[in-house]
């Protein structure tokens, strides 16, 4: 019985031993790549600013937080990028916004001139269906099927089975409501901040490699 008892023991300790030492090995490795991650993360958002702003040399000039509640009281949170030119003249705003697609969170970062116009978007996160939803991405680009690029939603967008002007991916009408309603929520809060002023100190620089 006590040989058994002793068995018992060991294994136990055998295996907290194994498991602390896994914990340290996981964090030390997390340790290793949050930096990597975090530069991947801050490039991406660099390339999708100058992306939906159709311009490679400008400057973040300041960074809002903008919190809103939808129809239904939920709380929603903008990251509004405000952009300048190098001379801190004002081009608008890189706005990101989420909602709830088909297949779950839809972020998308979409790009306002100063006068609330869309310059171009981006999609950050998707969760949507391969093949269906997943062509928001390419769907509402200028010259495509749900061209969305120079249009102003100061009346929302919305899709055209809903008596709209926005035609919806075929199959996935949830996923293009979703999406326009990221771009309507996107927009209400860029007209809610202050335009950026030239006097700003700027925080991030997003210049093309030469």
């Amino acid at each position: 019985m006590k040989k058994l008892e002793s068995s018992l023991l060991n294994m136990v300790l055998v295996l907290t031993g194994v498991a602390v030492i896994m914990g340290g090995i996981l964090a030390y490795v997390n340790h290793l790549t949050e930096g990597p991650i975090a530069q991947q993360k801050e490039k991406t958002l660099a390339d999708g600013i100058k992306a939906v702003m159709v311009c490679d040399d400008i400057v973040v000039a300041k960074t809002d937080e903008v919190i809103q509640n939808d129809a239904k009281g939920k709380e929603l949170v903008f990251k509004i990028y405000q952009v300048t030119d190098a001379q801190g003249k004002d081009l608008g705003a890189a706005v990101e916004s989420t909602t709830m697609g088909f297949g779950g969170d839809l972020k998308v970062l979409v790009g306002f001139n100063p006068e609330g116009t869309i310059m171009g978007y981006t999609l950050l996160e998707h969760a949507e269906t391969p093949g269906l939803g997943a062509k928001a991405d390419k769907w509402f680009q200028k010259d495509q099927k749900g061209d969305i690029i120079g249009k102003s939603p100061v009346e929302p967008l919305t899709v055209s089975k809903d008596g709209g002007q926005v035609d919806a991916i075929t199959a996935s009408t949830i996923t293009s409501r979703a999406f326009l309603k990221a771009v309507n929520n996107a927009y209400n809060a860029y007209k809610a901040t202050p335009a950026t002023d030239a006097e700003t100190e700027a925080t991030m620089q997003v210049k093309s490699e030469k």
